[in-house]
C-alpha cells in the first residue's frame, strides 16, 4: 500500500510540475521574444515607454507597450504578475525529489561504485549544495563584480562546472544529472522570489508614494530573467536525461553534462538573436554537439570490447538468463520483489525467456556498455557478470 501510495504521489506531482514548467518557462519565451521584436513607439506616447510591439493571435490583435517604470498616474486597476508559475514547478520539483529520490530508500540516489554515500548523507548534502550554490551565485551578482558582466559570467560557468563536478563525484549518473537540474532549478525560483519580484515591488511602492523610481532595480531584475531564461534548455535536459543512459551513463558524465549544457544554452542564444547570432558562438555550440555525439558513439559501441566478447567461448542462454534472474528480476518482474517499485520499472519485465531475447540490445547498453543497470547496482552484478551477458548479446 505505501509503494502505491507513492507511485500515485510520484505521477500526480510529476503532471503538476510538467504543466507549471511549461507555463513558466512558456513565459520566459515569449517576454524575451518580445523584449527583442520590441520597436520604437510609431507615435507620442506618455511615460518612459522602452518600445511597443504589435502581435495577432486566437482570432484578436495585440498592443503590447513595455515601460521602465509607471508614473503614479499610470498605476493600472489590475497588474498581472508572472511568479506562481515558477514557485509552484520549483515545489513540485522538490516534492518530486523527495517521493522519488529521497523516499526511494535511495535506490536511485546513491551508487557505492561512484561514492559509499548513506541515504541520510547523500540527501543532506545534495540539500547543501542547493544553499550554497544559490549563495555564492546570489552574492556574486550582488557585488561589485556583476558591473563586469565578463568576468561575473565566466565565474558563474565556473560554479556551475563546480557543480557538475561535485554531484558527478558522489552520487550516481542519474541523480547527478537530476540534482544538477534541481541545483539550478533552485537557482533560479530564488531569483525569482528574492531579486526579480522584490526588485519589481520596490519599483511600485516607490510609484505609489510618489517618489523617484529605482530604475536600477528593474536592470537588476531583467538581469535575474535573462539568466533564467538561458538556463531553461540545460534544466530541461537533466529533467529528461533519465531516458538517456548513454549520457549519464558515459565514463566521463560530468563532462558530457557540461558540453549539453553548452548546447542548450547556444540553442536559445540563436532561438533570441536568430540571423544576428554570433559565428563564434554558434561554433562553439557545434563543436558541443559533435563532442556530445562522439562521446556517445565511442562509448556505447567501442569496437574493440564487441570483438572481445564476440570472439570468446559461446555463452548459453541459460547461463545468462541465470545472471538476469540472479541481478535484475528483483525489479524487473511483473511483481517486483524490491519494496522501491510496486511496478517494473519502465514497465520491463524479464522474467519471460522471450522477453530478454527480445531486449537483448537494451541489456547490452544498460548492463554491459554504460552499467546502468541495477540502479546502483543494488545486487552486486560483477563485471564478470556483465562480462558474459555481452558474450551472450
Amino acid at each position: 500500500m505505501e509503494s502505491l501510495a507513492l507511485e500515485w504521489l510520484n505521477l500526480l506531482g510529476r503532471w503538476v510540475h510538467v504543466i507549471a514548467a511549461i507555463m513558466w518557462i512558456g513565459d520566459s519565451f515569449l517576454f524575451m521574444w518580445m523584449d527583442s521584436h520590441l520597436t520604437p513607439p510609431s507615435r507620442p506616447r506618455e511615460g518612459a515607454v522602452a518600445g511597443e510591439l504589435w502581435m495577432v493571435h486566437s482570432g484578436g490583435f495585440y498592443e503590447v507597450v513595455k515601460r521602465r517604470y509607471l508614473a503614479p498616474n499610470e498605476m493600472p486597476a489590475s497588474l498581472h504578475w508572472f511568479k506562481w508559475q515558477a514557485y509552484m514547478t520549483w515545489i513540485s520539483g522538490f516534492f518530486l525529489l523527495v517521493v522519488v529520490y529521497y523516499l526511494g530508500g535511495s535506490a536511485y540516489l546513491t551508487d557505492p561504485a561512484v561514492a559509499n554515500l548513506s541515504g541520510g548523507a547523500a540527501i543532506a548534502i545534495s540539500l547543501g549544495i542547493f544553499v550554497v550554490t544559490w549563495l555564492i551565485y546570489d552574492a556574486l551578482w550582488m557585488s561589485p563584480l556583476a558591473r563586469e558582466p565578463k568576468i561575473a559570467n565566466v565565474l558563474t560557468c565556473a560554479l556551475v562546472v563546480a557543480v557538475v563536478y561535485a554531484l558527478t563525484q558522489l552520487y550516481s549518473g542519474r541523480a547527478s544529472y537530476l540534482l544538477t537540474g534541481a541545483t539550478l532549478g533552485t537557482v533560479m525560483a530564488a531569483n525569482v522570489w528574492r531579486r526579480i519580484i522584490p526588485s519589481q515591488n520596490q519599483m511600485l511602492a516607490a510609484t505609489r508614494a510618489g517618489t523617484e523610481v529605482d530604475v536600477s532595480l528593474g536592470l537588476r531584475a531583467k538581469q535575474r530573467s535573462i539568466h533564467n531564461h538561458y538556463i531553461t534548455l540545460p534544466v530541461l535536459f537533466t529533467m529528461l536525461s533519465i531516458h538517456f543512459p548513454s549520457t549519464y551513463g558515459n565514463a566521463y558524465p560530468g563532462f558530457m553534462l557540461v558540453l549539453i549544457m553548452v548546447v542548450g544554452v547556444v540553442g536559445k542564444y540563436v532561438m533570441n538573436f536568430q540571423g544576428r547570432s554570433s559565428k563564434l558562438v554558434v561554433a562553439a555550440g557545434i563543436v558541443a554537439l559533435i563532442g556530445v555525439v562522439s562521446m556517445t558513439v565511442h562509448d556505447t559501441q567501442p569496437a574493440a570490447a564487441s570483438r572481445a566478447l564476440a570472439s570468446g567461448p559461446p555463452v548459453a542462454f541459460a547461463e545468462a538468463e541465470a545472471i538476469i534472474q540472479r541481478r535484475c528480476v528483483n525489479c524487473h518482474a511483473a511483481r517486483p520483489a524490491n519494496p522501491s517499485f510496486p511496478q517494473p520499472p519502465n514497465g520491463v519485465t524479464l522474467e519471460d525467456p522471450r522477453r530478454i531475447h527480445a531486449l537483448a540490445d537494451r541489456i547490452l547498453v544498460r548492463a554491459v556498455t554504460t552499467k546502468t543497470m541495477p540502479l546502483g547496482n543494488l545486487t552486486g552484478m560483477t563485471d564478470e557478470e556483465r562480462a558474459v551477458l555481452g558474450a551472450w548479446i
